[in-house]
């Protein structure tokens, strides 16, 4: 299952972003890529913004991801729900890479890139929620990539 969610998460490129700092939340449409793993996100914003202070305030985020896009079957509708924790990436010689990643797969986000307060947010997967149609879900815990724990409702 946890391929299954991987595979959903790596398929698709645009998620919105949930972010929360002083029990307000806050959510933003977001572009992003996945490293080969795809248990970690990275997205772009400006530091002058409001999911950054949140980010850096409080790293706990929720990220969705879904099919409704061109699902004419409504019940066939999947959703993502990420659980993970957000921190600027640090890392000059990841931030070039997942940079050039960005560009390739989101070439409308250039000027984002490119503005002197853009930073690169890494994303770390702590779990996963699946939901096929309304009611079949499954929850999975990453404690690392080849451990996970699950359960289904």
């Amino acid at each position: 299952m946890l391929k299954k969610m991987i595979a959903l998460l790596t398929s698709h490129d645009m998620c919105v972003l949930a972010t929360c700092r002083d029990h307000k939340p806050h959510c933003s449409l977001m572009a992003y890529v996945t490293d080969d793993h795809g248990l970690t996100l990275y997205m772009v914003t400006r530091r002058d913004t409001t999911k950054y202070r949140n980010i850096v305030d409080n790293g706990h985020v929720s990220l969705l991801v879904d099919t409704r896009q061109g699902a004419g079957d409504r019940p066939s509708i999947r959703s993502l729900t990420v659980e993970g924790w957000a921190a600027p990436l640090m890392d000059g010689a990841r931030d070039v890479e997942m940079r050039r990643r960005l560009q390739e797969r989101h070439p409308q986000i250039q000027g984002l890139l490119d503005h002197p307060q853009s930073t690169l947010i890494e994303v770390t997967v702590r779990a996963f929620l699946l939901l096929e149609g309304p009611e079949k879900a499954t929850h999975i815990t990453v404690t690392s990539v080849d451990t996970p724990s699950s359960e289904s409702h």
